[in-house]
């Protein structure tokens, strides 16, 4: 569902942003796309969270619905479908990587690698832009 404006609480950005990522599961499913590199259906329902297949699909169409990830076909296999990210998606990069920082340093039971949390105060940048060439080049 593509959020419209006359369906929104307000004209909050933040109320805005909810509205598109705001149940537990639509962030992760982006993370899986933008982080871990998952392209694949089979990849992205195999997550650690164990997403069932008919809310992946709800979220997938939801993103794709505004324009955060597009559906292309897969040139190695023509019958699968492969997930790519927008340049809409692309922008949300910086907030993925901070979410990720922020929970790894007040998480005790995190499961971030130590050199992540150790490396990323001091490469944000490099990181950062990294990731969006290496999502541009797809």
């Amino acid at each position: 569902m593509t959020v419209a404006r006359s369906s929104r609480r307000s004209g909050c950005p933040i109320s805005f942003s909810l509205d598109i990522f705001g149940d537990r599961w639509t962030l992760l499913v982006l993370r899986d796309l933008i982080l871990f590199d998952r392209r694949h259906f089979h990849e992205l329902a195999a997550m650690e969270e164990g997403i069932a297949s008919n809310i992946l699909s709800d979220r997938l169409k939801r993103l794709e619905q505004n324009g955060i990830l597009r559906r292309d076909r897969d040139p190695a296999d023509r019958r699968k479908v492969i997930y790519r990210v927008t340049e809409k998606g692309i922008a949300l990069v910086p907030t993925l990587y901070e979410i990720s920082y922020w929970g790894a340093t007040h998480d005790s039971k995190t499961a971030a690698p130590a050199s992540f949390v150790e490396a990323y105060p001091k490469n944000r940048k490099t990181m950062i832009a990294k990731t969006v060439a290496r999502l541009r080049a797809e």
